[in-house]
């Protein structure tokens, strides 16, 4: 009889009860989630790098615009466009407005020069920095020319007549 119970015993817990359901996750489960966010991050983020340097590099386009209305007031007090650089230069860093941009307090990426200027006509460069940097020069005219280095060969060729 001892024989009997033990084996009803043994039987009821071999005999599934009521089944919980399972919870959470399984591992491939979890691996494969990792897989596909790994996989849209790899496309997402150059893209979104590419984004954030043209906003800088719009910035620095907003910043050679309001240093070419510089010059043009420093034109009109003195009848030239030379002496506007430091020191009363013709080249390199101005005198007249701010040496970096973007204009605001922010991080700088470009650093802001005055590569020519003579009585008449001037070339303003907004040449990009630190993680700017790779992105090509730009380039203002005092003929309202306006140039990007797209390839950054540091030379202006062929397509690269014009911002975009």
């Amino acid at each position: 009889m001892e024989d009997n119970s033990r084996m009803n015993i043994e039987n009821q817990e071999k005999t599934p009860g009521p089944q919980r359901k399972q919870r959470g996750f399984t591992l491939i489960e979890l691996m494969i989630v990792v897989a596909i966010v790994a996989i849209l991050a790899s496309v997402a983020f150059p893209s979104y790098q590419a984004s954030v340097k043209k906003s800088r590099r719009g910035d620095a386009q907003g910043a050679l615009v309001a240093f070419a209305a510089a010059m043009e007031r420093h034109f009109t007090e003195r009848s030239t466009y030379e002496g506007a650089a430091t020191g009363g230069a013709n080249t390199g860093a101005p005198d007249i407005f701010a040496s970096e941009a973007p204009l605001d307090g922010r991080d700088k990426f470009y650093d802001l020069t005055i590569e020519a200027a003579s009585g008449a006509t001037y070339t303003l460069r907004a040449t990009p920095k630190n993680i700017q940097a790779g992105d090509g020069f730009l380039e203002l005219l005092s003929t309202g020319a306006r140039r990007w280095d797209e390839n950054n060969d540091n030379a202006i060729g062929a397509g690269e007549s014009d911002w975009k």
